[in-house]
C-alpha cells in the first residue's frame, strides 16, 4: 500500500518533513468553487451520488492548496441509505434517516444483502479520482464508526440529542442493538473492501458521537466494532493505512492504539499535545489537531498555535490536521498560510 514517492504513505513508516498536510472537510463550502458547483444541484445527495461532480469537488482542494491528500467526497450516512433507511438532509445540512431503527422489528426491514450496488457512485468516483489525481497525492476513502451511524439510524425524525435513542436502545435491548451494530460492521468491512479496490491508498474512520460512553459501554459499542472491522481489513490489506478519527474520546483514544489494528489516530483538539506525545505516538502515526476556530481567525495565535503542535509531533509519524472539520467561513488566505508555515517550519 505505501509508496516512496507519496509522502503520506510514507509518514506511516517514518518522520517526513515537512509533515504530510490534508485538511478533514477540505473540499467543501469555504471554497468558493465548491459554493458555485453546490448551487446548480438540487440537494446535497445529487452532489454525492453523481460520480463527475463529486470527483470535482475532491479535486477542488488539492487544485488550489496541493494538500498531500485527498478524501472522496461523499458521506456517511450513505451506507445505512444503501441498507434501506430513506436518507434527506433537512435545510440543507441536518441528516435525517427514515424509519428510525429502534426495535427488532426495525432490524428486520433492513437490507443485509446487495446493498453494495447502492453505493457503486460513490465507487466509481474513487476509480476516477484515482486516475486524475497526481500520482504524488494519496487518496483516502472513509465510512463512519458502526456506533456513530447507529446514533443516526436510531435518531430518526428526533431533535434531541443525537446519541439518546441509540443510548436506550442499548441500554433497553443490548442484544439486538447488538445486530445493528454487527449488521453496520459487517455493511463497513464490505464497503471498505470495495473503496481500497476502487482507488483508495488509506481508510479513515469517523466516530463522531463515542466521546460521552461509559468505559464499558464504550467498549461494547465503539472498540468492539472497530476492532473488527481493522482485523477484517488487515487480514486482506496487510499495509493498509487505517486512520481513526475519534471526536472527544479523550483517555479511552489509547484503547484504540493498544486494541485495535488501526495504523493511526486522528487527534480532536482538546487531545493535549503531551499526551499524544507520550501515549499515542510510540506505537501509532498521529494526525491533527489544530482547532479549526483557530484557522477559522487566522493571525498570530494560529501561527503559535501550529508551531506547538509541529514542536510536539513532527519529530514522530505524523500527519498535520485539524482537530475537527473545516469551519464554511473560513478565509481562503487563512488555510494558504497554514499551509506555507507547515512547509516551511524550522525548530
Amino acid at each position: 500500500m505505501t509508496s516512496p514517492d507519496r509522502p503520506f504513505l510514507r509518514a506511516f513508516e517514518n518522520s517526513v518533513m515537512p509533515p504530510p498536510l490534508w485538511l478533514m472537510r477540505q473540499a467543501g463550502r469555504y471554497l468558493p468553487e465548491y459554493r458555485k458547483l453546490r448551487s446548480k444541484v438540487s440537494n446535497f445527495q445529487e452532489l454525492c451520488n453523481t460520480p463527475d461532480l463529486a470527483v470535482d469537488i475532491t479535486l477542488q482542494p488539492i487544485k488550489r492548496f496541493g494538500f498531500d491528500a485527498a478524501i472522496i467526497f461523499s458521506d456517511i450516512l450513505l451506507l445505512p441509505s444503501a441498507l434501506g433507511q430513506e436518507l434527506r438532509f433537512e435545510d440543507g445540512s441536518t441528516p435525517r434517516l427514515a424509519p428510525a431503527i429502534r426495535t427488532n422489528g426495525d432490524l428486520i426491514r433492513l437490507r443485509e444483502d446487495n446493498y453494495i450496488s447502492f453505493l457503486t457512485p460513490t465507487l466509481d468516483a474513487l476509480a476516477m479520482t484515482r486516475s486524475r489525481l497526481p500520482k504524488e497525492t494519496s487518496l483516502i476513502g472513509f465510512a463512519g464508526a458502526p456506533w456513530t451511524v447507529a446514533t443516526y439510524m436510531t435518531r430518526g425524525d428526533s431533535t434531541g440529542d443525537t446519541r439518546a435513542e441509540a443510548k436506550l436502545f442499548y441500554y433497553r435491548d443490548p442484544k439486538n442493538f447488538t445486530r445493528l451494530l454487527d449488521i453496520l460492521t459487517r455493511a463497513t468491512i464490505d464497503y471498505l473492501v470495495k473503496q481500497v479496490e476502487a482507488g483508495a491508498n488509506a481508510i479513515q474512520l469517523f466516530e463522531s458521537w463515542a466521546g460521552d460512553l461509559p468505559e464499558n459501554v464504550f467498549r461494547d459499542c465503539s472498540l468492539k466494532p472497530i476492532a473488527n472491522i481493522t482485523k477484517s481489513l488487515r487480514e486482506k490489506y496487510p499495509e493498509l493505512p487505517i486512520l481513526l478519527f475519534s471526536k472527544g474520546s479523550g483517555l479511552l483514544q489509547k484503547l484504540y492504539a493498544t486494541e485495535t489494528d488501526i495504523s493511526a489516530i486522528s487527534i480532536d483538539s482538546a487531545t493535549p499535545l503531551s499526551w499524544a506525545k507520550e501515549e499515542l505516538q510510540p506505537c501509532k502515526l498521529v494526525q491533527g489537531n489544530l482547532d479549526p476556530y483557530a484557522l477559522l481567525a487566522g493571525g498570530p495565535h494560529m501561527e503559535r498555535e501550529i508551531d506547538s503542535i509541529m514542536e510536539h509531533l513532527s519529530p514522530g509519524r505524523f500527519v498535520f490536521n485539524l482537530g475537527h472539520g473545516i469551519l464554511p467561513a473560513t478565509p481562503i488566505e487563512n488555510v494558504e498560510r497554514l499551509i506555507k508555515r507547515v512547509r516551511e517550519y524550522r525548530s
